[in-house]
């Protein structure tokens, strides 16, 4: 039988020039009829490109042609097709973000890898956090706070020094970004269905956005965030290489 791929790739040159060999090789189908969804790029194209598919049964196989490369496996025009039949499929599932900002508007968005609060100004923000409904942290100063999935606990999470989570491990992050009250507070582990809500103290003179996944919000009153488990991401990865031996591999490097 044979796979039907689509090719997608960012617009940096080393993905349009790989794009072209491999089309010219494999052929290309258009995304709503691929067996296979093969994305060119890097972490953040990836990103991109499984928000886009989302909506599509195909899974997505990356192969890096950015900088990083955490979501990517290794890049060959040679031997796709055989790599494509021994992948091994990781399943996520984004993070929902429903946000008020301070002239009444709503605005919702999704995540895959973490949604982050940051100050928007030369003071610190202040937040309060409230999970499942209970006040557990009456005032967070800080440059920001950040909600992350296990898929990006590598990323921003794991520069404001939040911990790597597990595959599979049904946990949250809930980080801080250089936290100056409670001084030494620097998060906690959630269940993954946890409902988070941030409200921001003093937005006039404290002034705080939201990013999820690059999608911005401005001048943000509260933030909610969950998981959404209806939303399924399939990522496909080279044996030995996926999610979980990368995230075990990072914590030792």
């Amino acid at each position: 039988m044979t796979t039907r791929i689509a090719f997608v790739a960012s617009d940096a040159p080393s993905a349009q020039t790989a794009r072209g060999a491999l089309v010219t090789r494999y052929g290309n189908t258009p995304e709503d009829e691929a067996d296979v969804i093969v994305a060119l790029g890097g972490d953040g194209f990836m990103l991109q490109t499984l928000h886009g598919t989302q909506h599509l049964p195909a899974p997505v196989y990356g192969m890096n042609r950015g900088t990083v490369g955490f979501l990517m496996n290794e890049y060959s025009e040679t031997d796709l097709l055989d790599r494509l039949a021994a992948a091994e499929e990781a399943v996520i599932n984004p993070l929902k973000m429903k946000a008020q900002t301070v002239d009444g508007m709503m605005h919702d968005a999704l995540a895959i890898n973490e949604v982050s609060l940051l100050r928007a100004g030369p003071q610190a923000a202040k937040l309060k956090i409230t999970i499942d409904g209970h006040l557990r942290l009456e005032e967070l100063v800080c440059d920001g706070a950040l909600v992350a999935t296990p898929a990006g606990s590598t990323a921003y999470n794991y520069s404001a020094h939040g911990p790597i989570l597990p595959i599979g491990s049904d946990v949250l992050a809930l980080t801080a970004v250089a936290a100056f009250r409670p001084r030494r507070w620097r998060g906690a582990l959630l269940p993954k269905k946890a409902h988070v809500r941030f409200d921001v103290i003093n937005p006039g003179r404290r002034p705080v956005m939201a990013d999820a996944d690059s999608i911005w919000v401005e001048n943000v009153l509260w933030v909610e965030i969950q998981s959404e488990p209806s939303i399924q991401h399939r990522l496909l990865f080279d044996p030995g290489h996926g999610l979980e031996e990368r995230l075990l591999r990072e914590q030792f490097v």
